[in-house]
């Protein structure tokens, strides 16, 4: 947990230099006269940092987890770029028949269906999002796509053919591998409601293609590992605090 500590410290002080290199001027003078020079610089850092927070802090954070848990943790990973036709056919075939409501998703079926037709027809290129988070097991593999907390309802046709993709482009070049390609939601914004998860239910398996809050880094790092990572950060966000505080007064005088 050490590493966690100082991987947050780090990205804090690269945000502090970032910010320092390549701030511009905006001139907002209502929001400046209304909230002051120091809290719209803090505003402006924390929507900075906000919008990398999944590739600076949650992918990282997932690799130094899951190391202990697994043989083998990377992020980013380009996991391959060819899928042979029958298994791209198959793929449009599920995502047409959720679409217009034929069939219910369900993960293990539609892995067996790909895996049926993984090398007929023709190899075909594909572009792939890189995997945001991958572990290996033994034989048995795991992809997350790290989203945000309240990802477009819109969005999940794309989100489920891709998890589709992941699987059969991994299977192309490993098809005797237990594959699983998961949407990963680091926290849960209804707290303490459950999550709404309705909205994803006609298109992803619930129960084996999406990991919220607890769910995913309980997964990643065993039981407790979500609490606990919500201790680090508020030890950091508490040992930090006075530095943060004084390079934002500065602010005040410019």
């Amino acid at each position: 947990m050490d590493e966690i500590k100082e991987l947050l410290k780090y990205t804090i002080y690269k945000k502090f230099d970032d910010y320092e290199k390549t701030k511009e001027p905006a001139y907002m003078p209502f929001h400046t006269a209304l909230l002051g020079k120091d809290r719209l610089a803090l505003y402006q850092f924390i929507h900075s940092l906000n919008t990398n927070f999944g590739t600076t802090i949650f992918e990282p954070v997932g690799v130094l987890l899951a190391q202990n848990f697994f043989d083998e943790t990377k992020k980013q990973e380009d996991i391959g770029k060819e899928v042979y036709e029958g298994a791209l056919r198959v793929i449009d075939e599920i995502i047409i028949d959720l679409e217009r409501g034929a069939t219910k998703p369900n993960k293990l079926e539609e892995i067996e269906k790909i895996r049926k037709n993984l090398f007929i027809g023709k190899l075909k290129k594909v572009k792939l999002t890189k995997v945001d988070l991958f572990c290996k097991k033994e034989n048995n593999i795991f992809m997350f796509d790290i989203k945000t907390a309240k990802p477009n309802k819109g969005a999940f046709i794309g989100f489920k053919r891709m998890l589709l993709l992941w699987c059969a482009a991994y299977l192309t070049q490993y098809p005797d591998t237990n594959v699983n390609s998961f949407i990963a939601i680091p926290y849960n914004p209804y707290y303490p409601k459950p999550y709404s998860r309705w909205t994803m239910a006609g298109m992803l398996d619930l129960e084996n293609e999406l990991k919220v809050a607890e769910e995913f880094w309980d997964f990643l790092g065993g039981s407790g590992s979500y609490e606990n990572l919500l201790k680090i950060f508020e030890e950091v966000g508490k040992e930090m605090r006075e530095e943060i505080d004084e390079y934002f007064k500065r602010f005040r005088k410019e």
